[in-house]
């Protein structure tokens, strides 16, 4: 969670490493996913912040807002403090993560993928590091994935994947193979130990 400056440094640059984005900041008309990620960062920074200022509440206030406009445009919805360190959204667009799934750290998540509850159920999704979620996929109940998992495009994951470093694919999603998640994401965030 983002707490302070350093949380908040720490947080961006992974997010570009797993992004694999060049140069220091989003360019205009090139990097929206890059920049909907600094901004849902930044978001998080201020509704975290212990100790928050006058300026602070209106930069909240600010991020909070263009956090909302961004979610609408790209129809891709991801509240704060879900995600860890490293986040990567491979394309925007239908994307929804419930506000109370908790994800570990370098998520690298595409379009048309759902992560959310369960009719009548109260405990959400648990993702661990370094997982993968392919096109259209889906992650339903109270269901845990562990560190190092890919999902394929179009899954439905409704119980739990315990086994670390696998992939899944199908509906109801079953074990293809023994291939763990790192081809999906950037060497620098999940070989450098990060």
């Amino acid at each position: 969670m983002i707490k302070t400056k350093e949380d908040l440094k720490y947080y961006l640059e992974q997010d570009r490493l797993n992004l694999r984005a060049k140069g220091k900041k989003p360019k205009r008309g090139r990097d929206e996913i890059w920049r909907y990620e600094i901004i849902l960062r930044h978001f998080e920074y201020y509704l975290n912040k212990e100790k928050k200022s006058f300026f602070d509440k209106l930069r909240l206030k600010h991020y909070r807002k263009l956090h909302h406009k961004l979610t609408v445009t790209y129809t891709t919805s991801i509240p704060p403090n879900v995600t860890g360190p490293g986040l990567s959204i491979g394309h925007i667009g239908t994307i929804y993560v419930n506000s109370k799934s908790k994800v570990g750290k370098n998520l690298r998540i595409q379009s048309g993928v759902t992560v959310g509850g369960a009719a009548g159920k109260e405990k959400l999704p648990v993702l661990g590091d370094n997982v993968y979620l392919g096109s259209g996929c889906k992650v339903i109940g109270p269901v845990e994935i562990a560190n190092d998992v890919a999902i394929g495009a179009n899954a439905v994951v409704t119980k739990s994947i315990l086994e670390p470093g696998t992939t899944w694919a199908g509906v109801p999603a079953r074990k293809i193979s023994d291939n763990n998640s790192h081809a999906y994401m950037s060497k620098d965030v999940v070989e450098g130990g990060q």
